[in-house]
């Protein structure tokens, strides 16, 4: 979850690592939470190792979750504040099989593909922050994941292009065929420096399924103790404000990814305020 309402959607940032509306007694597991969410990404994406090392790695630190081989420094800073609040370690072997699907060729067939990816990569996010604050339940499972699933949507629509160049798509491969466009139509549109009439219409339709997710999940504002609900708040705010932006945009985040900044704070005030309370 974002650290303020004007960040970008990037969902690895997506920790309110620094926010003060975040109790003091969490924020050194919201902290350590964080550390190793980037650690493990970064061993995905970082560095010349080969596909074969980060493979590795990551499954080293996966079996260290297990219990299975001693714990890295990463792992054994955030080892106690598992134990504080009582925090499985299946969340963060969903991000960890998450970051392991993105060595390589990245290629969904379908939406199905997408979301199973989101549930991987996104909601262990909002389901260990809304345990932190003892607020994982049935009644806020669902909009968790919808908010999670729809920021990371919105994270893949922005960054089509620098995705592309490393070869992951994380488009709907037959909702893109029966728009009539393929692989080489993103490619041309790449390296066009802008999107396509065709391909600019078929993001449009992404977008609007984006924010229906995000619209349909911001009722949990309305049940988690009232700090985390103002983070929530600003969230959407922020996730709603990138999709007027890129609907702003013509729905081309090729020719201009948005990003938010100050001038950003009258709309993100509005959203905010507009939000369920």
């Amino acid at each position: 979850m974002p650290p303020t309402p004007l960040s970008s959607v990037d969902h690895y940032e997506n920790f309110p690592v620094g926010s003060l509306l975040v109790p003091a007694r969490l924020r050194p597991a919201v902290a350590a939470i964080y550390r190793f969410a980037r650690h493990a990404d970064d061993l995905a994406d970082e560095g010349d190792a080969s596909p074969a090392e980060r493979l590795a790695a990551l499954d080293a630190l996966d079996r260290a979750l297990r219990g299975e081989a001693d714990d890295p420094p990463v792992l054994a800073e955030l080892r106690p504040h598992l134990q504080a609040h009582a925090l499985p370690v299946e969340p963060l072997r969903a991000l960890l099989s998450a970051f392991a699907q993105d060595v390589g060729t990245v290629r969904h067939p379908g939406w199905g593909s997408v979301t199973d990816y989101c549930s991987r990569s996104a909601n262990p996010v909002g389901e260990l922050m809304l345990r932190l604050f003892g607020a994982w339940n049935a009644f806020t499972r669902i909009p968790s994941d919808e908010i999670c699933t729809a920021l990371q949507v919105l994270n893949f629509l922005q960054d089509l292009a620098p995705d592309w160049r490393r070869d992951r798509l994380y488009l709907p491969l037959d909702e893109l065929h029966d728009a009539g466009l393929s692989e080489d139509d993103v490619a041309r549109s790449v390296d066009a420096g802008r999107a396509s009439h065709a391909l600019a219409h078929f993001l449009a339709g992404q977008l609007r399924r984006a924010r229906a997710l995000l619209e349909s999940g911001a009722v949990l504002s309305q049940r988690v103790p009232w700090r985390l609900s103002l983070e929530l708040r600003g969230i959407v705010a922020g996730g709603l404000r990138v999709a007027d932006r890129l609907r702003a945009a013509g729905h081309d985040p090729i020719a201009h990814r948005p990003s938010l900044g100050w001038r950003d704070a009258p709309a993100l005030a509005r959203l905010w305020w507009q939000a369920p309370k």
